[in-house]
């Protein structure tokens, strides 16, 4: 998936792109919207909703603002299907290989690295599953 979006040249493209994707998906449902699938962190209202299924971690996310929505669907996406020892073993800077970090405000880049958390605590806590 990286790969297909390094080939949209312009970050700013690039962002836009995952954003429309992200508005293709259906909302999270409100049965998921919990207390416990609310990520930590971030500005605006996020959820990430994990299951391990077969051995393998699968992720869904939501969130209120359109961007955030798009950067978490992302992030889910981008873990789902792995297994929990292949999420501990991957590093974080897929914002910064795609050239998104740089459009993103500061408070922004916090509330995603409390997604990559969730996402790497859970794998976590499934590591001997």
């Amino acid at each position: 998936m990286i790969d297909e979006l390094l080939l949209i040249d312009d970050a700013q493209e690039r962002l836009a792109f995952i954003v429309d994707r992200a508005t293709r998906r259906p909302p999270l449902p409100e049965a998921q919207r919990t207390a416990a699938h609310r990520v930590r962190g971030c500005v605006s209202a996020a959820w990430v909703s994990p299951e391990l299924r077969d051995g393998r971690c699968r992720f869904t996310g939501d969130a209120d603002s359109p961007l955030v929505r798009g950067l978490v669907v992302l992030l889910c996406d981008l873990h789902s299907g792995a297994t929990p020892g292949e999420i501990a073993a991957t590093g974080a800077g897929v914002l910064e290989e795609l050239g998104l970090a740089r459009l993103l405000s500061p408070t922004r880049l916090n509330g995603l690295r409390s997604v990559r958390a969730a996402i790497r605590d859970f794998a976590a806590r499934h590591m001997a599953a």
